[in-house]
């Protein structure tokens, strides 16, 4: 961060985002970031907030992105790539992830926050740009600290007590903003949220901007849904929020939060926004189908059996996971894999990634029930999961303390299976990282560990 010269508003010249149709964004590179945030004009403010979407998307679906080692520390999935070592020998083995390595320790630090920057410089362009309506500020301010939320989540995910950098809003020849500890950084994140929402009640019908073919209306009745409006957008805006209600332990606030999203147990559990790919020229591939990525079988071999068989497993079993003539072998082990996620397993290397989706809202309110105890509420939410996502047999009666921990834990691991590092949060959350499952205790001592180091580079620029 401190060694930033300039700010990158639209990440690249003429990018696509992928499903989008004519979607590009002009070389933003070379304006600095003075004359961008002094005499702005609207196309470069409406191409910057195409910018913001692309940028959160970036170091998502790729080997060493977010989803793929979040996967490897909640033992969802293997690197096996016999040319980089460090995803058995870092992030399984230990003695810990290295703050040096610009692929492990310095992921989701310096891309979240260099889109959190360019989001600040195009709040403070909305100042003085003309040619935007008020009502269309309105919709860019909301969206935009929406998305630093989301930004702000990554880095916190990974980076848990060791705390993140929130006051950021600052010269780049300034003074640092201090690390602050976890509480604040959620703290900030909900705030952020609860500012975007009253943005985006101001904010209009539509945005000026086009989003992804990710971001459309959730109650369109026409074959090609039309993009998302302000309205629907706070819709998802809620939905982050209720997240976040969730792991600050707000239950009472995520039930309000959740009453004001999409959540809906009649409507398809796959409803939500999503990061789009392409393999058109200057766009970016969902790569979470490399050969080097490979399920833990253990997927597989903890899976319940659907309602009424004895054989046919947990349909999200079915649905997410294949077998494939892949070949992976464990260091240092004696067991082959050759299982994979079929949810990406496309050769295009288009398949959508989800941000945030109905199912996981419903396991959000389940959640927030019991937080409040009310078991029988958190057992119809669990129960509409499992019948509907799983083809699992009801649960007949409500379950408290423990047991219940273990149905939703286990709920989650099938429903939010390798697409959001959900597994590797959830048991740290739960304080429970220690139950996750070694795949040959006897010929590897795994270390899991709880949070990603802040990269030396940054603890070097601040001695």
């Amino acid at each position: 961060m401190k060694n930033m010269k300039k700010v990158v508003l639209a990440l690249c010249a003429t990018v696509g985002l992928g499903g989008c149709g004519d979607l590009t964004v002009p070389d933003l590179n070379n304006p600095s970031v003075e004359s961008f945030e002094q005499t702005p004009s609207r196309t470069a403010v409406l191409d910057a907030s195409t910018g913001l979407l692309i940028g959160h998307r970036g170091g998502t679906a790729t080997q060493n992105g977010y989803v793929s080692l979040m996967g490897v520390l909640g033992r969802e999935s293997y690197v096996l790539d016999s040319a980089d070592p460090r995803y058995i020998g870092e992030m399984l083995q230990g003695p810990g992830l290295n703050a040096g390595s610009p692929a492990f320790g310095g992921n989701f630090w310096n891309g979240p926050y260099i889109n959190i920057r360019n989001a600040n410089t195009l709040l403070n362009a909305l100042d003085k740009v003309t040619g935007v309506s008020e009502a269309e500020k309105e919709a860019i301010r909301g969206y935009a600290k929406t998305i630093q939320a989301l930004d702000f989540l990554v880095i916190i995910n990974t980076r848990d007590e060791n705390g993140a950098a929130i006051d950021v809003n600052r010269a780049l020849d300034g003074a640092l903003a201090p690390i602050v500890g976890k509480p604040e950084v959620m703290a900030h994140i909900a705030r952020l949220l609860d500012e975007a929402k009253a943005h985006l009640e101001a904010g209009g019908d539509n945005f000026p901007f086009q989003l992804s073919s990710g971001f459309v209306e959730f109650d369109a009745t026409a074959t090609k849904k039309p993009p998302m409006t302000v309205k629907t957008f706070i819709k998802v805006n809620r939905a982050v929020k209720a997240r976040v209600d969730v792991y600050r332990k707000d239950y009472s606030q995520a039930l309000i939060d959740l009453g004001e999203s999409f959540i809906d147990t009649t409507r398809s559990l796959d409803r939500g926004v999503y990061h789009v790919y392409s393999t058109g020229s200057g766009d970016v591939k969902n790569e979470l189908n490399d050969p080097n990525i490979f399920a833990n079988k253990a997927l597989v071999e903890d899976a319940e059996k659907q309602a009424g068989s004895d054989t046919v497993l947990d349909e999200r079993v079915i649905r997410k996971l294949k077998t494939t003539t892949k070949k992976g072998d464990l260091p240092g082990s004696k067991k082959e894999f050759n299982l994979i996620f079929a949810q990406y397993d496309t050769e295009a290397q288009n398949a959508p990634l989800a941000i945030i989706r109905n199912e996981e809202l419903i396991l959000l309110r389940a959640e927030a029930h019991m937080g409040l105890g009310r078991p029988q509420d958190a057992l119809n939410d669990l129960n509409v999961i499992r019948t509907t996502a799983g083809k699992l047999a009801k649960l007949p009666e409500a379950l408290e303390g423990k047991l219940f921990e273990d149905e939703l834990l286990k709920q989650r691991r099938y429903s939010l299976m390798f697409e959001g590092g959900h597994r590797w949060i959830d048991m740290r959350r739960f304080g429970r990282l220690a139950e996750l499952r070694r795949e040959d205790p006897s010929d590897q001592e795994f270390t899991v560990h709880a949070s990603f180091p802040i990269p030396k580079s940054e603890l070097d620029g601040r001695q």
